[in-house]
C-alpha cells in the first residue's frame, strides 16, 4: 500500500531522523522524500511517500507523541481527491480539468459543478457530471453564497475549484470551507485587478501575461500563491490575442495547481505556501 505522510511542525534538531526511524520500525520503504526549513520562521516541512503495510499502524499518533507539540501531521492514500467546481460562464478552466480527469491524467474526481448561470451545462454533461445553476438574480451576496456552500456541503469535497468563477466570496462561505478553496487569476498578483485586465495589460504595453492560482482567503486575490506562469506577448497582440493566450496559461495553471494539491504537495505557511514537485 502506498501513501504519503504530511508534516509541519517547529522546527528542531534530529525531525527527518525521528520521522524516518519511526517508519523503518515498522517496515515502510520511503520511496520519495522532500523537506524544506523555513529559517525567518522556525518551520519545518516534510512530505515522504510511503510503501508497505499500514494495517497495524498508526503511524500518526505514534509521530505525534515523538514530534514538537503543536505538529501537524496527515497521512494520505491514492485514492482520488474529491473536488467541486464554481464557475460562471467561461468554459476554458472548467474544461481543461474535465478534459484532464477524462484522460485520467488528474488524480481527481469533480462531484459536481455549480455554477451562477446555465451556460455550461452542456460542457459538464458532456462528461457526466452533475450540474447545478444557482443564479444570484435577485439575492444578496450572503443569501447566495448560502445556497451554494449548502449544495457543496451536500458533496463534501476535498477541495473546491474556482475555475473562472467571477463571484467575490463572503467571509462566511471562505470561513465555511477554509484552506479548501483554490482560485485561478488572470495575471501575476497584484497586477491587473479587475474588470478587462487584458485591455489593461495592452493598454499598459506588458510583454508578458501571466495567471496566477491561489488559496482564497478574506482578502481578495490576497491568498497564499501556489503556482504562476508567463507567456510572451509582443506590440502585434490586441486585447483580444492577449486574452486568448491569457486563457490557455491560465487553464494550465489552474489545471496544475490542482493536481499539486491532488498529490498532497502542498503546505500553507502562513500567506505563502511550500510546494513540493
Amino acid at each position: 500500500m502506498k501513501k504519503v505522510l504530511l508534516a509541519q511542525c517547529p522546527d528542531q534538531e534530529g525531525l527527518i531522523a525521528k520521522i524516518t526511524g519511526l517508519c523503518f520500525e515498522h517496515g515502510l520503504n520511503i520511496t520519495r522524500n522532500n523537506e524544506f526549513v523555513d529559517k525567518a520562521h522556525g518551520r519545518f516541512f516534510m512530505r515522504t511517500e510511503l510503501d508497505g503495510d499500514f494495517s497495524d499502524i498508526d503511524l500518526v499518533t505514534q509521530l505525534q507523541d515523538i514530534l514538537p507539540s503543536n505538529s501537524m501531521l496527515s497521512l494520505h492514500g491514492s485514492e482520488p481527491t474529491k473536488v467541486v467546481l464554481l464557475a460562471t460562464k467561461e468554459a476554458h478552466c472548467l474544461g481543461g480539468v474535465l478534459l484532464k480527469c477524462f484522460e485520467q491524467a488528474l488524480n481527481i474526481e469533480v462531484l459536481a459543478v455549480i455554477a451562477n448561470y446555465p451556460d455550461l451545462q452542456p460542457l459538464a454533461q458532456g462528461f457526466n457530471v452533475p450540474f447545478h445553476c444557482i443564479s444570484h438574480e435577485g439575492l444578496s451576496r450572503s443569501e447566495h453564497d448560502r445556497l451554494v456552500a449548502d449544495k457543496i456541503a451536500e458533496y463534501n469535497p476535498d477541495l473546491i475549484g474556482l475555475a473562472k468563477y467571477m463571484r467575490i466570496l463572503s467571509p462566511e462561505f471562505v470561513a465555511r470551507f477554509s484552506g479548501r478553496i483554490i482560485n485561478i487569476h488572470h495575471s501575476f498578483l497584484p497586477a491587473f485587478i479587475g474588470a478587462k485586465p487584458y485591455h489593461q495589460a495592452f493598454e499598459r504595453g506588458v510583454k508578458i501575461i501571466g495567471a496566477t492560482a491561489h488559496f482564497v482567503n478574506d482578502e481578495l486575490d490576497e491568498g497564499p500563491i501556489i503556482l504562476q506562469q508567463v507567456t510572451n506577448v509582443t506590440h502585434a497582440d490586441g486585447a483580444q490575442s492577449m486574452a486568448k493566450k491569457g486563457r490557455d496559461v491560465e487553464k494550465l495553471v489552474f489545471c496544475k495547481a490542482l493536481e499539486l494539491a491532488a498529490e498532497h504537495k502542498l503546505f500553507v505557511n502562513d500567506n505563502r505556501t511550500v510546494v513540493f514537485d
